[in-house]
């Protein structure tokens, strides 16, 4: 029984992680959004022509993005800093390093996690394809939103 003991901590730690970064992200992604319906919502009463309109939305998406990047860069710092806590890696320029590597499923930073905490990599690479899914199913959502209003100016 003992020897199951390093699994669940892994697990425990790696859900927990998974949970409290896809809250980050909800939150996030959600107060991108309600910013970008009221930009919407302004820029659909003034009733600009598609030439001005264009760059507008090429410069939300972008701005998007941009937040979007941020907000996987404090999820990856988060699981960097867990990795340093527990023992797994350590240095912080390693532990930030193989956390991007690992969340954005790359897996060629060539560093590892100490044996017992293995797992947590793998965790952190399925946490990262939820997080990397929600944000492009927003983007997704924020250019349909946007394609409306460019296809009717066209």
């Amino acid at each position: 029984m003992d020897g199951d003991l390093p699994g669940l901590v892994n697990w425990t730690w790696g859900l927990s992680l998974i949970a409290l970064t896809i809250a980050i992200h909800a939150i996030g992604v959600v107060m991108i959004a309600l910013v970008l319906l009221t930009i919407r919502s302004w820029l659909a009463k003034r009733h600009l022509g598609f030439h001005y309109l264009t760059p507008i939305v090429i410069c939300l998406v972008t701005a998007a993005g941009l937040l979007l990047a941020v907000l996987h860069g404090i999820e990856a710092t988060i699981w960097a800093a867990a990795f340093l806590w527990l023992g797994a890696i350590d240095s912080r320029l390693d532990a930030i390093l193989y956390s991007l590597d690992s969340m954005a499923t790359r897996g060629a930073s060539g560093l590892t996690l100490r044996g017992p905490w293995r797992m947590m990599g793998a965790l952190e690479a399925v946490d990262g394809m939820l997080l990397f899914g929600i944000s492009t199913a927003f983007i997704f959502a924020l250019l349909q939103a946007f394609w409306s209003m460019l296809s009717r100016r066209h």
